[in-house]
């Protein structure tokens, strides 16, 4: 494998911030014959192991394949969370990024859970210490702590509430209906626009997605003209001037939701590429645009994908079965204290079944 060196921001407990640096490992492309061995050799050991494989949208589109010919799921992280805790099988492959696995065993303690690469981690995950992050909760005790899914099972054991994508504009306007301030981290985009919708009072984390952050909204805009009659769909990650251009604006699941359900034949789609995977086999007629990362002189003008996502390959997931490797592990008492505001979130979904309800094509309106 090759290695990649990534940006992220890191902010500190007194609100100070820095750009800090991660790796990431790329893995060998495979060839047509290779990728049908691998998958053949998953498979079996996926059933051996009375295993279940559990994929987001944004990893590699042979494991979403696999993981759904295998009677597995692939879906956004409030998703994957569920069909995890639900599933009988004994053990959980979770195809993601790390914070993905620790939600599964935070969830079901009982069961083995592994994943295909232990280091793929995530730049809102690693721009949030946990030391610093309780001290920044501990200057602010009059405020619900809410924390996006893509925070450390640690971040969570602080938090009042855990929320997803599809789930935080709802969830965040119902503590504001209560009188509540917000504590809101990481990610800084997301939590200006759910401010934005609600009024809410939040206090806001300084962080980002390395893949959403890098849209742009001005060649956004020139993009759209070359495209009149194109819907844009943008992730609430991405930066204000993206998301004000928006038709939609959702989560993974809610953008492809909005792909299948509209009469539009063209879509600009702002966020990681992975998703584009599973809408085009949902909606094989259905003409799909990549929003711009990057200006005119650019080599690459959308490179949306995150680069621990791809570090989820068809080898590691058999290997991870076979070795036993990349278990992971949430160690006491950050389970059961990360688990209640996980819960809070998942009890709040079942009450609430219109707090994930799926966009429609109306400019800037839909849950984040």
């Amino acid at each position: 494998m090759g290695q990649v060196l990534f940006d992220y921001t890191r902010q500190d407990a007194t609100g100070t911030s820095c750009t800090a640096h991660a790796w990431a490992k790329v893995p060998e492309p495979l060839g047509p014959e290779e990728r049908l061995a691998w998958k053949e050799r998953a498979a079996k050991l996926l059933q051996r192991h009375d295993a279940v494989l559990v994929a987001h949208y944004y990893v590699d589109g042979d494991i979403q394949d696999l993981a759904l010919e295998t009677g597995g799921c692939v879906a956004d992280s409030l998703e994957m969370a569920r069909f995890g805790r639900d599933h009988a099988g004994r053990t959980l492959v979770v195809s993601g990024v790390r914070f993905m696995g620790e939600t599964a065993k935070i969830l079901s303690p009982e069961k083995r859970v592994l994943m295909p690469d232990l280091e793929a981690t995530c730049s809102l995950d690693l721009g949030c210490p946990p030391e610093d992050f309780a001290r920044f909760c501990d200057a602010h005790p009059d405020r619900q702590v809410v924390v996006y899914a893509n925070t450390s099972a640690a971040v969570k054991a602080r938090a009042d509430w855990m929320v997803t994508s599809s789930c935080a504009l709802a969830i965040v306007n119902h503590l504001r209906e209560q009188g509540q301030k917000v504590l809101w981290a990481p990610d800084r985009h997301l939590g200006r626009y759910i401010q934005e919708q609600t009024g809410a009072d939040m206090l806001m984390w300084n962080g980002a997605c390395i893949v959403h952050d890098e849209f742009k909204g001005l060649e956004l805009d020139l993009l759209k003209a070359q495209h009149p009659g194109a819907k844009v769909l943008v992730h609430p990650e991405s930066p204000k001037s993206v998301v004000e251009q928006a038709d939609v604006v959702g989560s993974t699941s809610q953008i492809l939701n909005a792909v299948l359900k509209s009469d539009a034949q063209t879509f600009i789609i702002a966020t990681d590429n992975g998703l584009l995977h599973r809408i085009r086999q949902l909606a094989p007629t259905k003409t799909l645009i990549e929003a711009p990362t990057a200006g005119s002189s650019a080599t690459c003008k959308s490179c949306a994908h995150c680069p621990w996502m791809a570090m989820n390959a068809l080898q590691g997931v058999v290997q991870c079965l076979e070795r036993g490797s990349g278990e992971v592990h949430v160690d006491e008492p950050v389970r059961s204290q990360a688990l209640g505001c996980i819960d809070r979130m998942l009890d709040f979904v079942a009450r609430n079944p219109a707090a994930t309800q799926k966009p429609g094509l109306v400019k800037n309106i839909g849950a984040a």
